[in-house]
């Protein structure tokens, strides 16, 4: 071994082949340093022409030119190869290197030499656990040598050597109960088992041990060491058995109770609480050999609770002597044998209270015949007393009596028929008539109970057959195929209905003579022609059906019959279907006739209406809408002053307050055609002018009615003029007045448009051709003479 400025270098395995040609491997191992240090000589390589030529030295591979780069380097004169970087074996144990020597020309001179370095592994990690706490269990009461739990610790070092060989060893344990060293660990394994007995998880439940693990093989003195926590929980067996608090318990239960609880039996166990080990199962082994009781156990407090599921009588047992056993839903361990205080004796005492009374035959049955009148004893239908020793006595009611057929006796439940049985009743189903009573008694408190009596009643014939169809139609003509097919329906049953009998009646003779009634079967019949013709029409047909009751019974039944036309295929034609209903040709044809007339009316009076509708617009339109002249006349109940007085007292020109009382002024405007209110001068009516073609003639009318009456003006010429304010930009007709027009230029009103042309030629016919002077500013205008 050599040493070089503190670096050691350790050269091994070195081969070599002669031939320069050939390759040449080298084995190198070196030490992992993890500190710093200075560049240590690793080898040196030298080729056998240095000697006359100058050769350069490199190398390649991973350490030198490739990741990690620079842990290697060479001198390129020299040949000698440094470690430049601390080595890691746990990071890289090996590297593979080549060695290379060119000439100054860069040409080989040499073959490339394989260079393999290892690493040799130095005691510089710890062994490492990987929980800092691991949790194992172990059975209460386990023998020496029981597996307990393993712990594991991995050392990076090289297992191959010492530095990786990991022991391990108990540091502590914690408590020291009942000895300090309860349990050990193998050292190569790490396998925890128990050396001692007295494991007891009621006295100690957990342990707390400290355990050390060491490389080197375990030298203290070299390796280096790591500690973890083992947590040894102790589980439960079931070593202690149930034991009762008490060796007698007792309760009371009222008789007749379910699902109450009677008494409450308590129980002590050491074992792990709601384990399998502690949860109490309750067993009744004597005392109760019917099964009215039982035992449940509280989830919470693992109580028992003994409860009733059968109702007890007080008088047949007064009190129960139970005999309780209590185990664990858990067999005990072995060898646990079950303790003396695990059975103990229940006592229940029952106690009486008033039990309502019952109806030994609940429902009872009974058969009558139907029919059965009122006042019949059906049957006694009493109850009896469970309450043998109390001196009570019985009332009894009715609680349910649907048809109201049956009364019961109050004191000793006698029935009897308060009407008629019937078994066609509504109130019968299935031949069955059910009625509820109630029986009381006279205890504290009262108790009640109800009892059923079914009544199964017997048919008898008493009711007659009714005919089916009560309708029907057949062709007028006879047909061998054609008829009626009959039958009878009859609330009885068996065997009180069919076979029936059907058969015609003697009287009147023509039923027999027209009609026949021939057996189908026992329950039917044909009702079919016995003529060759029959005229068409409704017929009442009288058919006596027969049931086969003893005594038998008979009804005389109406069928009505349509007779009527029929078609190819026999069935009755519209027509047909009509005169059977009792009209005749002549009767359709009179229908047919008023329906026509009713309609012809209908129909003149809608065209009467409509003329009438035309005529009455016609005459509201006077004249063409574009030339109604008074359509566009307004009413104005004030008229200011004239031209020259635009201010003026309004008072003055309202109507005088002595016609307030006579006059009441209607709202909106007043058309030429309205008659005033205000009573007037009489004057001749003038004639109305139904079709009036011009606006002229109705003025001309107008004129004429005013020359009858000279003192007042006619009352559809005048209008009144309501004030339009003192701003209006329409003016006064106080300004219309006749005038010459030398000094007016009428050339606007030109402008006015057809509706006041029209008026304008009117007034100059009038005037005999003279023209009125309207000033412009006053467009309104008011008739005057």
């Amino acid at each position: 071994m050599l040493r070089y400025d503190g670096c050691v270098c350790l050269c091994v395995c070195l081969c070599m082949y002669v031939c320069a040609c050939e390759r040449v491997c080298v084995h190198v191992c070196t030490t992992e340093q993890k500190l710093t240090l200075r560049y240590c000589v690793l080898l040196q390589i030298r080729s056998d022409q240095d000697r006359n030529i100058s050769i350069r030295y490199s190398i390649t591979g991973v350490g030198a030119d490739q990741p990690p780069n620079e842990v290697f380097s060479i001198d390129p004169v020299a040949g000698k190869m440094f470690v430049t970087k601390p080595l890691d074996r746990e990071r890289r144990s090996s590297y593979h290197l080549r060695a290379h020597a060119v000439n100054m020309n860069g040409e080989r001179v040499e073959s490339p030499i394989d260079l393999y370095i290892y690493v040799i592994d130095m005691n510089d990690n710890r062994p490492e656990f990987k929980n800092q706490v691991y949790n194992g269990s172990v059975d209460e009461g386990s023998k020496p040598g029981t597996f307990v739990m393993h712990l594991a610790a991995f050392d990076n070092d090289d297992n191959t050597t010492a530095n990786g060989m990991v022991r391990y060893r108990i540091l502590s344990q914690t408590p020291h109960s009942p000895i300090p060293n309860m349990f050990t660990i193998n050292s190569e394994t790490g396998d925890i088992v128990t050396v001692a007995a007295g494991l007891d998880r009621e006295v100690m439940s957990q342990y707390s041990i400290i355990v050390q693990a060491t490389d080197m093989e375990g030298n203290l003195n070299f390796g280096l060491s790591n500690t973890a926590t083992a947590i040894i929980s102790v589980t439960d067996i079931n070593d202690n058995p149930p034991e009762l608090t008490s060796r007698t318990f007792s309760g009371e239960v009222p008789e007749n109770r379910v699902n109450v609880v009677v008494a409450n039996l308590t129980v002590i166990d050491r074992d792990q609480p709601h384990s399998p080990n502690w949860n109490a199962v309750y067993r009744i082994i004597s005392g109760d050999p019917i099964g009215h009781f039982t035992i449940i156990t509280d989830q919470h407090t693992n109580d028992g609770m003994v409860t009733v599921v059968k109702p007890v009588d007080f008088e047949q047992n007064r009190a129960f002597m139970l005999t309780v056993v209590v185990n664990n839903q858990a067999p005990l361990a072995s060898g646990i044998q079950s303790s003396l205080q695990s059975t103990s004796g229940v006592t229940i005492s029952v106690v009486d209270i008033n039990e309502p009374p019952y109806f030994p035959t609940n429902p009872k049955s009974i058969r009558f015949e139907e029919g059965v009148p009122a006042g019949t004893s059906l049957t006694t239908f009493s109850a009896s007393d469970p309450d043998r020793f109390m001196q009570q006595s019985i009332r009894y009611s009715k609680l349910a009596d649907p048809a109201d057929w049956l009364s019961i006796n109050n004191t000793n439940g006698q029935i009897i028929t308060t009407a008629t049985l019937d078994r066609e009743s509504i109130y019968v189903k299935n031949n069955i008539y059910e009625a509820t009573f109630l029986a009381v008694d006279n205890g504290f408190p009262m108790a009640s109970g109800t009892g059923t009596l079914q009544i199964y009643l017997i048919d008898v014939n008493d009711n007659a057959p009714s005919l089916l169809p009560r309708e029907s139609q057949i062709c007028e003509r006879i047909n061998r195929n054609a008829g009626i097919n009959i039958t009878a329906a009859d609330a009885d049953t068996d065997p009180n209905v069919g076979p029936f009998v059907f058969e015609l009646p003697t009287f009147p003779a023509s039923i027999r003579r027209n009609w026949t009634v021939s057996r189908l079967n026992g329950d039917y019949a044909r009702l079919s022609l016995r003529t060759q013709y029959l005229e068409p029409g409704v017929y009442e047909v009288p058919v006596i059906v027969t049931d086969s009751g003893n005594p038998p019974l008979s009804n005389r039944s109406i069928i009505k019959v349509k007779v009527c036309p029929c078609d190819e295929n026999g069935d009755c034609t519209l027509v047909g279907a009509v005169a059977a209903a009792g009209l005749g040709t002549g009767a359709i044809i009179a229908i047919l006739i008023c329906i026509i007339i009713l309609l012809s009316m209908v129909l003149v009076f809608v065209l009467w209406m409509k003329r009438r509708e035309k005529e009455r617009q016609t005459k509201q339109l006077l004249i063409d809408p574009e030339d109604d002249v008074r359509d566009n006349i307004l009413k104005y109940d004030e008229e200011g002053g004239g031209e020259e007085d635009q201010d003026y007292d309004l008072s003055q020109l309202q109507q005088p307050d002595s016609l307030e009382h006579i006059i009441s002024k209607p709202p909106g405007v007043r058309r030429v055609d309205e008659r005033p209110i205000i009573p007037e001068s009489q004057y001749p009516i003038r004639p109305v002018v139904p079709h009036p073609g011009d606006i002229g003639d109705f003025i001309n009318e107008g004129l004429r009615a005013a020359d009858n009456d000279p003192t007042a003006p006619p009352y559809d010429s005048l209008l009144v003029f309501d004030y339009e304010g003192s701003g209006s930009t329409v003016g006064s007709v106080s300004s219309l007045n006749s005038s010459s027009t030398g000094d007016q230029d009428y050339d606007y009103l030109n402008d006015w448009g057809p509706r006041f042309k029209k008026l304008a030629d009117i007034y100059f016919l009038l005037f005999g051709g003279h023209w009125l002077s309207i000033s412009p500013s006053a467009p309104s205008l008011s008739l005057c003479r």
